[in-house]
């Protein structure tokens, strides 16, 4: 959570009351998917701001992009990282202003020495909001398959999995040595849509024990389940929560917000209930998963909630001054790295008393 200095605000009276986009600079250290590898040739040359060191735009460049938005809606199908699109929207092929750096806009915590000449400053590490929830609580559903078995399911076990209380691996294929549960639905090379409604399914059944939470990964997930139980307690299970790193489809064009599949995907029972009383279901068994239940959410009029602790992608695909204030809770993707090195580096607590930055109330983002 950022706290707002009010004195040190008035440094922005330094800029002239000409076009300015102004905050905390983050850049790219090589080109990532999670930005369509724009820069490719020299991701580190274009600037986008740090949304947590808050940013700013003068009247008149607002009342430039108001008009525009008017006239020539957004075009992208996906909105994956906003902050990285509103730097490109802005700059306009450099038609607009390309971010500038004000160093009072800081990331620096609270309470720091070096913090004194800030505008903004991120919160210590956070209270919880009470008492992290039990691992009894949380169901985790693991979606792998037959070809993946020795490859993708040991990282879990060597990482993460001792932490879960209840866990099942779906596969398309029973191995009793991990052991995995065949579904009885056909894996699919792209969207998983019919394996994920069928793990909905189960869990609402008798045939698991029943929790208020459900935890929906990918086998190349890397999570750290006890800061998720902390993360939870701010959230109520009697509510239909759906909980992870949000994207968009579509959103210029009466779209809709969906929680990516590969950082975690995480409903509370209500939630669950409420999708499978619905008539929302896959259009085929390889339809996109995450994107179907964005559709049914949104028509449910279900709110999509983010928490920027959830990561689609590896490490390396985000800025390192980005992930340098977070404790972050997952990250997606084996490519080219040493999984279990990752998870040791950036989600294996040494105490548990570490807790997320901003994991209060105030901190959660709805649609």
């Amino acid at each position: 959570m950022s706290f707002c200095n009010v004195s040190n605000v008035y440094h922005l009276n330094e800029y002239s009351p000409d076009e300015w986009f102004l905050g905390k600079p983050l850049h790219d250290e090589e080109s990532t998917i999670i930005h369509h590898y724009a820069f490719a040739e020299n991701p580190s040359i274009f600037k986008y701001p740090d949304f947590s060191a808050a940013w700013a735009l003068s009247i008149p460049l607002l009342d430039r992009l108001a008009s525009k938005v008017r006239d020539e809606p957004l075009k992208s199908d996906f909105t994956i990282d906003l902050k990285h699109e509103v730097a490109l929207y802005i700059w306009e092929n450099g038609q607009g202003p390309r971010l500038t750096a004000v160093p009072e806009l800081c990331t620096e915590p609270e309470h720091s020495p070096t913090a004194q000449h800030c505008a903004t400053t991120l919160s210590s590490p956070a209270p919880l909001c009470g008492e992290p929830v039990k691992k009894e609580d949380i169901f985790v559903a693991v979606k792998t398959c037959k070809k993946f078995h020795t490859e993708r399911v040991p990282v879990v076990k060597k990482t993460w999995e001792r932490e879960a209380f209840l866990l099942e691996y779906y596969s398309d294929h029973t191995d009793p040595s991990i052991p995995t549960i065949d579904l009885g639905v056909p894996n699919t090379e792209r969207g998983h849509c019919g394996k994920t409604f069928a793990i909905l399914e189960r869990y609402v059944s008798d045939a698991v024990p029943k929790t208020r939470w459900l935890l929906v990964v990918d086998d190349d997930t890397l999570i750290s389940l006890p800061r998720l139980q902390m993360l939870l307690s701010c959230y109520d299970p009697s509510e239909p929560v759906c909980l992870g790193e949000r994207y968009g489809y579509g959103l210029g064009q009466g779209g809709y917000s969906y929680i990516t599949g590969g950082g975690g995907m995480v409903f509370s029972r209500a939630a669950v209930v409420r999708l499978l009383a619905s008539d929302c279901k896959c259009y085929r068994d390889d339809a996109p998963d995450d994107m179907v239940l964005g559709m049914c959410l949104n028509a449910l009029g279900l709110p999509v909630t983010h928490s920027s602790l959830f990561h689609q992608a590896r490490p390396e695909d985000y800025s390192r001054d980005f992930l340098a204030h977070q404790v972050p809770i997952s990250f997606h993707k084996h490519w080219n790295i040493d999984p279990v090195a990752v998870f040791n580096r950036w989600l294996k607590d040494k105490s548990r008393s570490t807790s997320p930055r901003g994991l209060n109330k105030s901190t959660k983002e709805e649609l």
